[in-house]
């Protein structure tokens, strides 16, 4: 199981952005592909965006596809999400994930022994 801190969230005008970064420690994630989800109050839990363990492959939920942008970088065991051209409908708090055989692909799907964190709330309003 691999556990995540999330951080990076806060309070931003529609049109700004934020970096959310997803940290791990004790567990190498050179071998995993990472997902960020995102759920709002009353709201199902969404897949946001999804990076392969080597980060040559990367899906986008449509709602976010040219806005955002999933990173990472596997010396400092991070992954990141850089949120462009923020809209309220992006309000939520926002989480990262995995399990051993997690694979990135289309649909995000939730991981199926995800270890599930506190997130970081992202609020866009004026």
């Amino acid at each position: 199981q691999v556990q995540f801190v999330e951080s990076g969230g806060g309070l931003v005008q529609p049109g700004g952005s934020l970096r959310l970064s997803c940290s791990a420690s004790g567990v190498n994630l050179d071998y995993y592909s990472i997902a960020w989800f995102r759920q709002a109050p009353g709201k199902e839990r969404e897949g946001v965006s999804c990076i392969s363990s080597r980060g040559g492959r990367t899906v986008y939920a449509d709602s976010v596809k040219g806005r955002f942008t999933i990173s990472r970088d596997n010396a400092e065991n991070t992954v990141y999400l850089r949120m462009n051209s923020l809209k309220p409908e992006d309000t939520a708090v926002y989480y990262c994930a995995t399990d051993l055989h997690y694979v990135c692909q289309a649909g995000i799907k939730s991981p199926q022994f995800a270890s599930w964190g506190q997130g970081t709330q992202v609020t866009v309003s004026s």
